[in-house]
């Protein structure tokens, strides 16, 4: 482990019975740094969480926190700060109560927990809640001071597991930024467990995406979502048109491929590079394009456009500050194109348009 890295999983495996709900998994993450691990229900990301905090012991693997091995040493050992789903707020207890616990289990004289639940208690904007009870508190002024209760004992790292599934989608908007806030200005080094990927996009300086137990990519937001490795990653990172199709043809600038539906398709090499995939001649491939990449036209395209289709829009989702058009490329594919909207949508059902699918917007995942 580098003195760099204050939390290293090295071949970590959990095996119940004839399921592995975690499966060899290797992750480091760096000092300072907000590392989320997103994936769909069931994927393992909980499980690792709690191999980290110690509450799961592993079947297989090493845990090190701050360069020391911690795979043994039980959780009131570790000095890890957690945030649990339900807040586990002690409901007899008053929100200073709360947060000053885990100073009195360490045995903190009285005058220093004064001190430290105070500035808790600013640092998370609270100041003059302190006598209140939980049942008194909204659920973000819960979360506050759970989050204030995993912090103010100094932790080496901070762990939370879905702290804002329970919320309300604008209060959840407001607390991701609180938190965020919180751990720039404590530049704790923090693990943070959600399925919600915008959560996950807005919050992290580094996402490592679950499936199955397995890491399937790890890198920032941006490089997750604009070079996903393969075909899960691109599918639960935002929604894209998959078309399905065959290398036929490659050379230094381009690759063709020829669709499933007959059509014909060319992607970007500098893009596949980035990308670091492997692509070779007669390749099975599924192109993936987002929808807000997808351009519409009513007018036939230049013809020196590549990728450029005819089709129907069949429907036209309004979501307020976007557009999402369904078209049928009259052979049965169908594309979702999404565009901002500025006044009343511009294409309706029934209208006859043309799409473009940018070449350099084209990625490439394998299905063999």
């Amino acid at each position: 482990m580098t003195k760099q890295n204050d939390i290293e999983l090295v071949n970590v495996t959990k095996v119940y019975g004839k399921t592995v709900a975690v499966n060899d998994v290797s992750l480091a993450v760096t000092r300072g740094e907000f590392l989320t691990l997103l994936g769909p229900s069931g994927c393992g990301k909980t499980t690792a969480l709690r191999i980290i905090a110690g509450f799961i012991q592993p079947t297989h693997g090493a845990i090190y926190i701050k360069g020391e091995l911690m795979t043994d040493i039980p959780p009131y050992r570790r000095n890890t700060g957690m945030v649990f789903q339900n807040y586990a707020l002690f409901p007899h207890m008053t929100a200073f109560d709360n947060i000053a616990f885990g100073l009195r289990m360490r045995r903190t004289p009285e005058n220093e927990i004064k001190s430290r639940v105070q500035e808790s208690f600013e640092l998370i904007g609270l100041t003059g809640y302190e006598n209140r009870y939980p049942r008194q508190l909204s659920g973000g002024e819960q979360q506050r001071v759970a989050l204030a209760r995993a912090l103010v004992i100094e932790p080496s790292v901070l762990l939370l597991d879905e702290p804002l599934s329970n919320l309300d989608l604008k209060l959840r908007q407001k607390m991701r930024l609180e938190i965020k806030r919180i751990q720039e200005k404590t530049k704790i080094t923090t693990i943070y467990v959600t399925h919600d990927q915008e959560e996950a996009l807005v919050m992290s300086d580094r996402l490592a995406l679950m499936n199955k137990g397995r890491i399937m990519q790890t890198g920032s937001p941006s490089d997750i979502y604009e070079f996903p490795r393969n075909k899960f990653v691109a599918d639960f990172i935002g929604q894209t048109n998959f078309l399905a199709g065959k290398v036929v043809s490659m050379n230094e600038s381009k690759v063709s491929i020829q669709l499933d539906n007959g059509l014909s398709l060319e992607a970007s090499r500098s893009v596949i590079d980035h990308h670091s995939t492997k692509i070779t001649e007669q390749l099975n491939v599924a192109v993936s394009i987002r929808p807000q990449k997808v351009k519409i036209v009513k007018g036939q395209p230049s013809k020196d456009l590549r990728n450029t289709f005819a089709g129907r829009v069949e429907d036209v989702e309004y979501v307020g500050s976007r557009v999402k058009y369904h078209i049928n490329l009259f052979d049965g594919m169908g594309i979702v194109a999404e565009e901002v909207l500025f006044g009343s949508p511009n294409y309706r059902v029934e209208d006859q348009v043309f799409i473009i699918l940018p070449p350099e917007d084209c990625l490439l995942v394998s299905t063999d």
